[in-house]
């Protein structure tokens, strides 16, 4: 079988950016990283990864291109086969790649089709929009909490007969 997926690039600009690609279902991860990349003009020389992710685009575990964990336990690109990670039941992955640079993309799976007598795979099937010089700046913020201020704890420390311990507590 034949996993189309787009591949969206994260961009704070109204062009879509994205590219949609053919791959056998019984491909790698790590063939997946080479088309992507080659098929957003990039070498494939940096780090990258991806990772699983639910209907809401979390991230979740990861599937690196080298191994960098402590302990040689790191789930391997080019050990991982598409179809054991992806699905009809679990259709997204998002891909970093270029650790420095945090290019981020999103990866769904469309759709499952027959393979093609007479087609290469993988294969680009259609491209949009240009990719940018730099990488999109990524700006991370907590969730507001308006609710919360970590000194309002209704204790007034100036006020030892209420702080409540036993002095003789050794």
């Amino acid at each position: 079988m034949i996993y189309r997926f787009r591949v969206i690039l994260d961009n704070d600009t109204d062009e879509d950016i994205f590219r949609d690609l053919e791959i056998r279902e019984t491909d790698t991860l790590e063939d997946l990283h080479n088309i992507v990349t080659q098929s957003f003009g990039f070498d494939g020389s940096e780090m990258a990864s991806f990772y699983i992710s639910n209907d809401v685009w979390e991230q979740g575990e990861e599937i690196s291109l080298f191994d960098l964990s402590d302990d040689g336990s790191a789930r391997l690109m080019n050990e991982t086969s598409l179809d054991s990670v992806v699905h009809e039941a679990q259709t997204k992955l998002i891909y970093v790649y270029d650790f420095m640079s945090m290019w981020t993309f999103y990866v769904e799976l469309a759709e499952i089709v027959d393979e093609t007598e007479g087609h290469d795979y993988p294969n680009l099937m259609f491209v949009q929009g240009q990719v940018p010089d730099t990488a999109p700046e990524k700006v991370f913020q907590a969730d507001e909490d308006d609710d919360y201020n970590e000194f309002d704890d209704g204790i007034d420390v100036d006020d030892y007969e209420d702080l409540d311990f036993n002095e003789n507590w050794n």
